[in-house]
């Protein structure tokens, strides 16, 4: 393999050529995105830049405590970008989606790390951090999707729960279809990702180790044990976290309350 090229700050004003002929193609084509362009492309900066230097100074320390806390972090931060995207406001949705994600990801990554990849150190944030943070973001997009079509399809179906209430049933059986639903809308994307995946593009994950000059057979590898993590933590956060809610549509006399 050949020797990494860096990009230095040169290399990167450089870069934002795409972005200025972008917003002026905009203007030119009176689209009116020039504003939302320049603004996408300054949190891009901000935020990259930010997360750099954090993470030059976790892999510089070296320390288990920062890798936890920074995961703590970016957990916190996933779990808030889910519930805003569930439209209706459940006072404890938050909690729900912080938690199932939680367990989820700590499960999978526990494993991966301990069974799978057994690094010197349990901690070690070069395998740790990327693996985490590529299951979080995946585990978010279906946090969110599960859980705002839970909510929808419930409002939309108050009348058929309450009758299968009526006859007897218990809140999880009135519930059940439309939970199952909501678990394989949460699923869908990452079932569609895993049967197309390098088929129309190269992987970001496998581009990225490509660029830093991994071996082809090692970074397709690294997919493979990250899209099965993406999976296994994807069905289990749906699970967690659509139980979670179904507690929330119902009072303690089994009658539905949202």
């Amino acid at each position: 393999m050949q020797e990494f090229i860096k990009l230095d700050l040169a290399d990167l004003v450089s870069a934002t050529a795409f972005i200025v002929i972008a917003i002026g193609l905009s203007a030119w084509e009176k689209i009116g995105l020039e504003f939302n362009l320049a603004l996408a492309a300054g949190r891009t900066i901000l935020q990259l830049a930010v997360l750099g230097y954090a993470l030059d100074l976790i892999f510089a320390f070296d320390n288990p405590v920062a890798v936890l806390v920074f995961l703590a972090v970016l957990l916190t931060i996933a779990a808030l970008v889910a519930r805003n995207r569930i439209t209706q406001k459940i006072p404890q949705v938050l909690p729900l989606v912080w938690s199932a994600m939680l367990v989820s990801t700590a499960v999978t990554v526990v494993y991966t790390n301990f069974v799978i990849l057994q690094p010197h150190h349990w901690y070690q944030a070069q395998y740790i951090i990327p693996l985490a943070t590529v299951v979080l973001g995946n585990a978010t997009n279906a946090a969110a999707i599960a859980g705002e079509h839970l909510v929808s399809t419930v409002n939309a179906s108050r009348l058929e729960i309450e009758t299968h209430l009526s006859l007897g049933a218990t809140p999880d059986v009135a519930i059940a279809q439309y939970r199952q639903q909501a678990i394989r809308a949460g699923l869908i994307p990452t079932l569609h990702q895993m049967t197309t995946i390098g088929m129309i593009s190269l992987p970001q994950f496998v581009a990225g180790q490509l660029l830093s000059g991994i071996n082809p057979l090692d970074a397709v590898s690294y997919q493979i044990l990250l899209m099965f993590m993406i999976a296994f933590t994807n069905f289990l956060t749906v699970i967690l976290l659509t139980k979670g809610l179904v507690r929330q549509f119902f009072n303690s006399a089994a009658q539905l309350i949202r």
